[in-house]
């Protein structure tokens, strides 16, 4: 298998509401927050991980092939391909997401169908602030990050209850973007394609926690190789038949 090329697109994430993606913080604190946000352990800046960006797009597009059905809402894999109630359109599918996200390890049954695969394609980056947002924000004195208080309304009697404090970082945070994908000799040559259609489904849900309740919507811009290609992510329609 011969790697024929390698492309990086990079660019920036923009908040257009808050982003709650969990920290994990297991110490118990007095008057503490319920769900702090998570942050770089030296700096304290929140970011956004690679692995959460990898796999709301990759939830996304299984959720838009419909193999869901076939995998019981879990990520499809190498079973679900050997799958024979596939149409050849969802193998086709099914083998860009493998490609893309790669298909795990199956052990002792690894067989060719996995050694034609080949390597995950896609690297996600982790997403730290953007340096120039940031000088501006702490030159404002602003803070990085908000403290969002929530209760649930008791319907008859009109009352809060369980009040509950989120961390979140505000809208118009800009973070900064990167993730690189390989070609391989016989690729399908639209897998970029691909992928910036999960990006434009990640662009039109939610990423992180929430999502439901107004959080997490983000916009992207992007660049690759010196070549812009926010006016083609844009045009982008994961659903053209709904056009």
């Amino acid at each position: 298998m011969e790697l024929k090329d390698l492309k990086e697109i990079k660019g920036k994430i923009t908040l257009k509401t808050g982003l709650h993606i969990g920290g994990g913080d297991t110490e118990m604190r007095i008057g503490g927050l319920d769900n702090p946000v998570i942050k770089h352990p030296h700096t304290l800046e929140p970011y956004i991980p690679g692995s959460s960006i990898k796999g709301k797009v990759r939830s996304l597009l299984e959720m838009r092939s419909g193999l869901m059905k076939f995998t019981k809402g879990e990520p499809v894999s190498l079973q679900t391909l050997k799958d024979n109630h596939l149409t050849d359109t969802q193998k086709l599918e099914c083998k860009k997401l493998l490609k893309l996200f790669g298909a795990g390890a199956l052990g002792e049954e690894q067989d060719k169908d996995e050694d034609s695969l080949g390597p995950t394609r896609v690297s996600f980056a982790d997403c730290p602030l953007n340096q120039e947002w940031l000088k501006r924000t702490l030159k404002r004195s602003l803070p990085l990050t908000e403290i969002k208080s929530e209760n649930i309304i008791d319907r008859i009697k009109g009352t809060a209850e369980h009040p509950r404090s989120t961390e979140r970082v505000p809208a118009d945070t800009e973070f900064e973007f990167k993730v690189s994908i390989k070609q391989f000799e016989g690729d399908e040559p639209d897998l970029l394609e691909y992928l910036l259609e999960g990006l434009k489904l990640l662009e039109m849900d939610a990423l992180g926690g929430s999502g439901s309740r107004g959080y997490g919507r983000i916009e992207f811009s992007l660049a690759i190789e010196d070549e812009d290609i926010t006016e083609r992510f844009k045009a982008i329609k994961p659903f053209p038949q709904a056009g």
